[in-house]
């Protein structure tokens, strides 16, 4: 990737969704372990929008393969992580369940938020309608001296959090997807399950189904995202 003025303008709001939707991500299973009874990841700071306690935990994953993927593909990606107690895990399997459904939670909220900034700007004429859609231009501005930043960070936020919420919500392991199956199962089934995804060699496994497998979600997900965005403009 060229390195430019526009090139770095674009990977710092890059950056700037995607830290603060992981950390919002991962804060969100801080408090929800809070609340159900296990403070391992709200004692370790997390259950804040505080980047520091997270990037100590996980800097390759909130910072190097970011950094790394953006210069070689245009977008980003890493990864973070809530310590939890596996002795809560296994008495309360359900609320564990809760505790993982709660990041993909905070991904939706940021995503349907987004969404609402982007109507109030075509409303207010402040954003148009681009000729095509892309992860960075959702909408464009109508005066892009003014107004471009604000287009081009909310496009980002609006699909970077759609990714994290639907690619979390994959139901294999070690995705919230796969603890939060428990929720709908009875404790006893719960806790098998859950011990059955925290096996070894699950984590590889699942991350490899994931990652060649997302792409057809996407490729649903996205349009009927944008579509529901633009309803009725």
């Amino acid at each position: 990737m060229e390195l430019s003025a526009n090139t770095l303008t674009l990977g710092f709001l890059w950056y700037l969704a995607f830290l603060f939707s992981t950390v919002c991500h991962e804060g969100a299973h801080a408090l929800a372990g809070k609340i159900g009874g296990d403070p391992t990841a709200f004692e370790a700071g997390q259950a804040s929008l505080n980047p520091v306690p997270h990037i100590r935990r996980e800097p390759i994953g909130l910072v190097l393969v970011p950094l790394i993927s953006f210069a070689l593909y245009g977008w980003m990606m890493g990864w973070a992580s809530a310590p939890f107690d596996p002795r809560w895990q296994r008495s309360h399997p359900r609320r564990a369940g809760w505790m993982a459904l709660a990041g993909p939670a905070a991904n939706f909220t940021l995503l349907v938020l987004s969404g609402i900034a982007v109507r109030i700007g075509l409303w207010a004429g402040t954003f148009r309608l681009p000729e095509t859609f892309s992860f960075t231009s959702l909408v464009e501005a109508t005066d892009p001296q003014r107004f471009g930043f604000a287009a081009t960070l909310l496009s980002i936020f609006f699909v970077l959090n759609l990714i994290l919420g639907t690619f979390n919500l994959l139901p294999v392991p070690p995705l919230d997807g796969a603890s939060g199956i428990a929720v709908f199962l009875p404790k006893p089934a719960a806790a098998r399950v859950l011990e059955f995804f925290h096996s070894g060699g699950m984590a590889l496994f699942g991350l490899l189904l994931a990652w060649y497998g997302y792409g057809y979600v996407f490729r649903l997900v996205f349009p009927l995202a944008v579509r529901i965005l633009f309803l009725r403009i």
